[in-house]
């Protein structure tokens, strides 16, 4: 009888779905048949979809698009308010805090149903960073709408991260023959530059390298580069991308793109706060490169750039106290 009535709470629980306000926890039961019954109905609720107030759904993974097509999300937004949303967003349960998700995949049907007042429909998955990452790159090689920039700087992303190739490959559904000419457009033209010219939708693979070999002839800096993108006529990334182009490909002569070589510098990778990026160091062979993501500092990148001065003075004296210093 007690077993009947176990199982009967069970299935009970599991006709109830998940919760809006956060995923229910694992059932107790991890044994025997009263375990495979457990797991049987939390595979269920997982597959289950709910209603989520589209507030409660913050920005989370990497960006994958490098610009708004207002005239894109209007569309979406009439297309969501005819016909309603027909496939669900995957998003997980934000870890730092408690009733809120953070998006896998889906950021653009989000934006026009929170737009439109409407909840969203969701699954909910119990996600890693790394099972996050893969997920949403996974979907992006799924879809069509992505223009190869934009794929590129999705792999640049990961790479920042500390992803390795392979894991770049898996996620994007991509050899690595592919990944390594993206890793070379990404490692070349900054980033910078990359989102002042926008998704340019109709330019593919080749045009890209090509665009990164031009580049590499200009010897420009990165603030010389914006500038250039902004001078261009058109208000398209494609005219853009096209205006650049034309102007390098008429003033400088492109350079062979250098095979990487076999030993890379070396990299270390520090977190603000678990899964948000603050920054890396790069140790070369002449050069030690320290790159800080402004928009995580919360004012580090500031306080370090005038207390760096301070900082070696102190170094300097610590080494003469310790008798180090000739």
């Amino acid at each position: 009888m007690a077993r009947k009535n176990l199982l009967k709470g069970l299935m009970e629980e599991a006709a109830k779905g998940p919760s809006e306000d956060k995923p229910r926890a694992e059932p107790r039961y991890t044994k025997g048949a009263i375990g495979a019954v457990s797991q049987q109905i939390a595979e269920l609720k997982a597959r289950s979809v709910v209603e989520l107030d589209p507030a409660a759904i913050k920005a989370g993974g990497l960006f994958d698009r490098l610009e708004q097509d207002a005239e894109a999300h209007r569309v979406l937004m009439e297309s969501l308010r005819t016909y309603g949303q027909q496939v669900p967003v995957l998003v997980r349960p934000d870890p730092d805090e408690d009733g809120a998700y953070q998006i896998v995949y889906g950021r653009r049907r989000v934006a026009a149903l929170r737009d439109l007042g409407q909840p969203v429909k969701a699954l909910i998955r119990n996600l890693d960073d790394a099972e996050a990452i893969m997920a949403q790159g996974q979907e992006n090689s799924a879809r069509r709408d992505l223009s190869f920039i934009e794929r590129v700087n999705f792999a640049r992303q990961m790479a920042e991260a500390g992803y390795d190739r392979k894991v770049i490959g898996d996620a994007l559904s991509t050899d690595k023959t592919l990944i390594s000419r993206m890793l070379a457009v990404a490692e070349i033209v900054p980033v910078e530059v990359i989102e002042g010219i926008g998704a340019a939708p109709g330019i593919g693979r080749d045009r890209w390298l090509a665009f990164a070999k031009l580049w590499q002839a200009t010897g420009w800096d990165v603030l010389t580069g914006v500038r250039m993108v902004e001078s261009m006529a058109g208000p398209g990334s494609d005219e853009r991308f096209d205006g650049l182009m034309a102007w390098m490909e008429k003033h400088h002569t492109p350079q062979v793109i250098a095979a990487p070589k076999a030993t890379k510098p070396l990299q270390k990778f520090y977190e603000a706060a678990p899964g948000k990026l603050l920054g890396k160091l790069t140790r070369g062979k002449d050069t030690v490169k320290i790159e800080v993501q402004v928009k995580n500092a919360e004012g580090f990148d500031v306080w370090l750039e005038e207390n760096l001065d301070e900082i070696f003075r102190d170094w300097k004296a610590g080494r003469a106290a310790e008798g180090r210093e000739e």
